[in-house]
């Protein structure tokens, strides 16, 4: 592996330094340490359980590391209090999993409800804002539509316009193509390419879709669940190039890019009966980790 030096030549605009994350007995993240350059799209790919969504949270202030930094540019993050990490958050934008559409809202508040929870209240203002975001995902014609009445294509899209509507500094995506037809996976892979067009956005891009990362990386990482490293062993399994992924003769990465179960079930069945075993020896639960 050779690892991908994009962040030496270019300004990074976030970073993990030393992260480690906990849910009760689970080790999520690992002592983690990334950085993402400005200006450029970094998929993240892994195994289920490998901490991909746990990072992205992180990212964004929704998490708090057990151990580590967090930093947006110059700004320790992880250290801010709610009302300090506003700002941050103004310029980075989330697109959530299951899209997280409110459902008592129609379209055109959904979007423009970020606007308004950072001030931006004048309603040409807002209506404009909304209008170009909506024209961006080619859904301009939804603006009064609720949520219900939305495809999961649709509801994805709508997700993508409220992430952009502050025009953010960096965009996230968390597994932005799950559960969508090829298509319609192919059109957010579109969107994501549009986005990544304005001068300066940085996006981070957490995905299992190898066509989202042949079509949208600058750079590909691949995490490995940290509760099956071995003792010393980094959680980064892969940093570099789709081309450099695909030459990878890496085990766990060729696993993963073919999508081929192996072993895997086996293992599973071994990981459960292990947790089962430590719950009978603790008389406690295991703790429960996020989707990652």
């Amino acid at each position: 592996m050779r690892v991908h030096d994009a962040s030496v030549a270019v300004p990074e605009a976030m970073r993990v330094q030393s992260v480690s994350k906990r849910f009760g007995r689970v080790e999520v993240l690992k002592d983690l340490t990334l950085s993402f350059p400005r200006g450029q799209t970094t998929v993240v790919m892994g195994p289920s359980g490998c901490g991909k969504s746990v990072m992205l949270k992180h990212l964004v202030g929704l998490l708090r590391p057990d151990s580590g930094e967090v930093w947006f540019g110059s700004v320790r993050i992880d250290a801010l209090g709610e009302r300090a990490l506003g700002p941050v958050r103004r310029q980075i934008g989330f697109l959530f999993q299951q899209s997280a559409l409110f459902d008592s809202m129609n379209v055109h508040d959904n979007v423009a409800f970020p606007l308004r929870e950072h001030g931006v209240v004048e309603p040409a203002e807002v209506d404009r804002r909304v209008d170009r975001v909506l024209h961006l995902v080619g859904l301009e014609d939804t603006r009064e539509q609720m949520p219900a009445e939305l495809s999961g294509g649709q509801r994805k899209r709508i997700a993508l316009a409220r992430a952009v509507v502050l025009e953010p500094q960096v965009v996230l995506y968390d597994e932005p193509t799950t559960g969508l037809d090829p298509i319609m996976t192919d059109v957010i892979n579109e969107l994501i390419l549009e986005v990544r067009r304005r001068p300066g956005v940085t996006s981070v891009v957490v995905t299992h879709d190898m066509n989202t990362a042949r079509k949208a990386a600058d750079r590909v990482i691949m995490l490995y669940p940290a509760f099956r490293l071995q003792p010393g062993e980094p959680q980064i399994v892969f940093d570099g190039s789709v081309a450099e992924l695909d030459r990878s003769t890496d085990p766990r990465i060729r696993q993963f890019v073919e999508g081929r179960a192996g072993s895997r079930l086996t293992e599973l069945r071994e990981e459960q009966a292990r947790v089962a075993a430590a719950d009978g020896d603790e008389g406690e639960p295991a703790g429960e980790e996020d989707d990652a």
